[in-house]
């Protein structure tokens, strides 16, 4: 059966974001993900962790510039140190919080070059791999769809397949959003069974809207059970915006919980 697990980033918005946990965790949820959880201290997390018996399983790189307020560093050649300093944050974060991996961040191209874009990108993915795999947690790559964030400078699987395969480093994986790639290139079916050995982590939410499954167009009661039938043993996260309330939302997952 998929582990079902919450982005608390998107999900329990109703709570303060330390209090996500706890309502996670009584929904039913085993494990939890959050983009930044910068703004809580390592300890405070934990401490609901280990209260309510939770996995946190992925956070992300802190990848914004601080000057245009675009989370596009890793393609920044002028921001090569700043990336590593990050990236130092997000291993401290993702190795206290007992992390399987981290989001290290690519972002929209904007007005850098391309060719340096992608060379800095690539020099920047075996900097984070390295560093993650010191402490034993995966540096994820995911593509985003261009209709949300246009010029996001990796929005397909093979984009993301080809990258890691220039970084040449073996501690980076797929991080494999349904959402997105369902905008992006569909044939989600035979694309994540295709690419599985590549992919060391799912997202999901429906399409359009972004909201729950049921919601939309995808075939959940379909890809879920998919998932089981290949051999997909890793994390599903939740990483969409309910339609509702969260609680009242949740009907759709039950199955899984």
């Amino acid at each position: 059966m998929p582990k079902l697990e919450a982005n608390l980033q998107w999900m329990f918005n109703e709570y303060d974001l330390i209090d996500r946990y706890d309502a996670a965790a009584r929904a039913g949820f085993n494990g939890v993900e959050l983009q930044a959880p910068y703004s809580l201290s390592i300890d405070q997390i934990v401490e609901r962790l280990e209260r309510n018996s939770l996995s946190h399983v992925i956070i992300n790189s802190p990848v914004t510039d601080p000057d245009t307020g675009k989370g596009n560093i890793a393609l920044r050649p002028d921001r090569l140190d700043l990336y590593k300093e990050r990236t130092a944050q997000a291993v401290e974060y993702a190795s206290g919080l007992g992390c399987i991996g981290v989001n290290i961040g690519v972002g929209p191209i904007d007005d850098v070059d391309p060719d340096e874009a992608r060379e800095t990108l690539i020099a920047n993915m075996y900097h984070a791999a390295e560093e993650l795999g010191k402490v034993g947690v995966v540096a994820l790559v995911e593509a985003i769809n261009t209709r949300d964030q246009p010029g996001f400078f990796i929005s397909t699987t093979k984009q993301s397949l080809r990258a890691i395969d220039d970084a040449g480093h073996p501690n980076l994986a797929v991080l494999y959003d349904f959402y997105h790639m369902q905008i992006m290139e569909g044939d989600l079916h035979m694309t994540v069974k295709e690419n599985l050995s590549s992919i060391k982590h799912i997202q999901i939410a429906d399409n359009p809207g972004r909201h729950e499954p049921g919601t939309g167009e995808i075939n959940y009661n379909h890809l879920l059970p998919h998932l089981d039938a290949i051999g997909y043993d890793g994390w599903v996260g939740c990483e969409y915006g309910p339609s509702g309330n969260t609680e009242q939302t949740l009907s759709w997952a039950s199955p899984w919980l």
